[in-house]
């Protein structure tokens, strides 16, 4: 029983630790957080995009550009 006492012990540590980790530094959590929805939207673009056909040179400079 004690190595379960003790386990939960060392959990509730972690726990607090991230929490605490997490209010101190609520910027570099929102960075990351941020990133994390950057990165999976361009897995969701890069996904949607392997399902369309090709553009040419012209048709994306194009695009960029406005004329589209």
């Amino acid at each position: 029983m004690e190595t379960i006492t003790d386990s939960n012990k060392l959990k509730e540590i972690f726990k607090q630790a991230i929490i605490e980790a997490m209010e101190e530094k609520k910027d570099v959590v929102h960075d990351l957080l941020v990133a994390a929805m950057e990165d999976l939207a361009m897995i969701h673009a890069i996904q949607e995009g392997e399902k369309t056909g090709s553009a040419s040179r012209n048709e994306v400079f194009g695009i960029l550009e406005g004329k589209a």
